[in-house]
């Protein structure tokens, strides 16, 4: 069922007011390959990108393709990124992942959905970010400060990622499904946070509904 176009239409208005106010909006893993933004994405769960962006040079120097990660012993890969939470569990996801890449698809990551998330460590999340930034194809990735967002602006009944995705999609097209989730990450980092929006400085509170608003609208 389509949405109401009146959602379609204040989805709109809200990413080009989001795009205003972060016109510089990127992703913030740093990478040069699906293979580097595949192991950067899945080091990113549960740490911040910039913890993420201070371990994988080193990384990536000393394992610089699938082939080399999948031979490397998992414990002297979770040493190289020990300061990441999960550092052993992501070690051994890594490696495995490099053997799966290297065995079942030449060594290069697959441009596929269902091919990544067969992938250890890797679930839709993160190939839905590999997806659209590695690779071009549309796909609208939903961390939690993409789900808190487009549940408090009313979009979503909840922030399960599952939910709002499904929720979200339609209301614009493909094409800028993955400059809305970079423009929404961003606006839920600096101002729609947790525990303390800002609301009385947001760009787009006259447009959200959320009953928890903190100070007055602007």
């Amino acid at each position: 069922m389509a949405p109401p176009p009146r959602d379609a239409a204040r989805f709109r208005q809200i990413l080009d007011l989001l795009r205003s106010s972060h016109p510089d909006v990127a992703p913030s893993l740093d990478h040069g390959s699906p293979w580097e933004l595949l192991v950067a994405t899945v080091l990113s769960a549960q740490c911040s990108d910039a913890q993420v962006n201070r371990v994988t040079p080193a990384l990536f120097a000393r394992y610089p393709d699938p082939a080399a990660l999948a031979a490397a012993d998992p414990a002297r890969v979770a040493e190289c990124i020990r300061s990441i939470g999960l550092f052993r569990t992501k070690g051994r996801n890594l490696v495995a992942a490099a053997d799966r890449i290297v065995r079942e698809h030449g060594g290069r990551v697959p441009p596929d959905r269902a091919a990544l998330e067969a992938l250890p460590g890797v679930g839709r999340k993160t190939a839905s970010v590999v997806l659209a930034q590695g690779f071009g194809i549309p796909a609208f990735p939903v961390d939690t400060h993409v789900g808190r967002v487009c549940h408090r602006l009313g979009f979503a009944p909840s922030a399960a990622p599952r939910e709002v995705e499904r929720r979200v999609t339609p209301l614009v097209a493909p094409d800028r499904w993955n400059e809305a989730h970079l423009l929404l990450i961003r606006h839920g980092r600096a101002c729609c946070s947790a525990r303390r929006p800002r609301c009385a400085a947001c760009p787009v509170a006259r447009l959200c509904p959320w009953p928890g608003q903190a100070g007055p609208r602007p």
